[in-house]
């Protein structure tokens, strides 16, 4: 039986479809996140000699294998280097991140490719980056920080009880794991801030990373947000209402848009905002693609006010809610306001240098035609997985290509 509340009313009760909550942070969790820092006396440094020799051997080493993808880097037993690199171990990590990118993100790098090389090669930088923090949180990825004590490592540990006090949550994963998780991230923001100081990671994402940023002058809080979502995620499996949903989706996406900006180039400081909407329209599509996924690891990211509103218990969102009288309807109200926010991030495409419009035109393209074809089935996300087949993904790309690489606008 529906709640007291209609859908029309639930959206409405939200004062419009788009909404821009306002961002609302613990100042002193931000303050703790971001006063994470490696220096080079606290841990050791891979030497000249062995740097030279590495060098040396770069001719000898492939990334690239049938199976795995393997680390040019890996065999070094300290974190950073003593001196700055060379070029050739520097083209080695942005190689590293390349193949990375190819294997993980298909999609994504067909829409980096058209990019001019340097760009294309620091989107895959910044990919990497954003991929093996989602694998630390919410996968089975273990990095590695060379002379750490991983979950036993004192700092580590301070700054995860420090973090738990702040949060006021209790972890929703078992014990050793979110401790495992937690000194992971702890260790990341550790390597993210050899990118902003003298120091340069042994980690080729870092490494290719802080060459990126050098170059396009990306600011550390975008890259810190998004660690701090994939740290969130860890102590949140609910969230009451939209507002709580947004901060999530800007961690986790919206910051990313900030990135690629930086990357592709503006001048347009508005540009920031449509990249902001940029990032909630795709997550937003995300959550809604892969509500039974989600469901299957105990996190709900629909908002829990409006599904109470029309009856609908999270229990149900193991596929049983398709029967539920309201449920197309609640999709597509969804699906209207995830597109009130890919209207306004199609206002940045005109923003940027022609050059780079095809790359976020073609995410724009793939997701909108996602959201599409969840609608045509019904709110049906259960059955099998919402995706673009072969056919449809060239079609897509290809009008894109020739709508943004040749139109005169």
């Amino acid at each position: 039986m529906a709640g007291d509340m209609g859908i029309g009313n639930i959206f409405n009760k939200n004062n419009s479809l788009k909404q821009r909550p306002t961002l609302t942070t613990d100042s002193a969790l931000k303050a703790l996140r971001a006063a994470v820092v490696l220096t080079k006396d606290a841990v050791n440094a891979v030497s000249v000699t062995a740097m030279d020799a590495l060098r040396e051997a770069l001719a000898l080493i492939n990334i690239r294998n049938e199976t795995e993808l393997i680390d040019p880097f890996m065999h070094l037993d300290a974190p950073i280097w003593e001196h700055k690199p060379p070029k050739e171990l520097i083209e080695k990590a942005y190689d590293f991140c390349e193949e990375l990118t190819v294997r993980e993100a298909g999609n994504f790098y067909h829409s980096f490719k058209y990019l001019p090389e340097e760009q294309r090669r620091a989107m895959c930088a910044a990919y990497a980056f954003c991929r093996r923090a989602d694998d630390i949180a919410d996968g089975d990825w273990q990095d590695k920080f060379p002379g750490s004590l991983g979950i036993d490592d004192p700092e580590a540990k301070n700054y995860r009880k420090d973090v738990e006090k702040l949060v006021g949550k209790k972890a929703i994963l078992d014990d050793e794991l979110h401790k495992d998780k937690m000194a992971q991230l702890f260790f990341f923001r550790k390597k993210l801030s050899t990118c902003y100081n003298d120091l340069w990671s042994t980690d080729p994402v870092f490494l290719a990373l802080k060459d990126t940023i050098d170059e396009y002058g990306i600011q550390r809080a975008y890259f810190d947000d998004l660690i701090s979502g994939m740290e969130d995620d860890l102590y949140t499996n609910r969230y009451s209402n939209f507002d709580e949903l947004y901060l999530y989706c800007y961690r986790v996406a919206s910051v990313v848009g900030m990135i690629c900006i930086e990357i592709y180039g503006y001048d347009n400081p508005r540009a920031r905002e449509y990249a902001e909407s940029w990032g909630i329209f795709m997550q937003l599509t995300n959550v809604l693609r892969d509500i039974g996924e989600d469901i299957d690891r105990d996190r709900v990211y629909l908002p829990g006010d409006e599904l109470n509103a029309l009856g609908i218990n999270i229990n149900m969102l193991n596929g049983e809610v398709r029967r539920h009288q309201d449920w197309e309807g609640y999709v597509f109200e969804y699906a209207q306001r995830a597109k009130s926010y890919l209207k306004d991030a199609k206002k940045l495409l005109p923003l940027l240098p022609k050059r780079t419009r095809y790359s976020p035109a073609a995410m724009m393209a793939f997701y909108e035609a996602i959201l599409k074809e969840i609608i045509r089935r019904q709110g049906d996300v259960f059955s099998s997985r919402v995706s673009l087949n072969k056919v449809q993904k060239i079609w897509l790309a290809a009008t894109v290509y020739l709508r943004h690489r040749f139109m005169p606008w």
